[in-house]
């Protein structure tokens, strides 16, 4: 399993188009992913479990894979968490 802590900097956070992208770029990876915020863990690949944990910009989260590419899969998403998606 690869583990990376990442404090979401895009302006939006979690929301709308940015959510629709995270979860359309975690869906791209063989590898189980999760993404983790204040205690509750989401399974990346889910829309609504995503924008269920309300993530806004600021907040620390906690990504995690197994599998295959798990650590591309970590690596790419925190980059989609640190910028906005146009």
């Amino acid at each position: 399993m690869f583990t990376k802590e990442v404090t979401v900097r895009c302006e939006s956070g979690l929301h709308n188009k940015q959510v629709t992208y995270f979860v359309q770029k975690a869906n791209e990876f063989r590898s189980s992913v999760w993404l983790e915020s204040e205690n509750r863990r989401m399974n990346a690949k889910s829309l609504l479990g995503i924008m269920s944990l309300g993530i806004v910009t600021g907040a620390v989260v906690t990504l995690s894979a197994e599998g295959p590419d798990a650590e591309d899969a970590v690596n790419a998403l925190e980059l989609m968490l640190l910028r906005d998606v146009y």
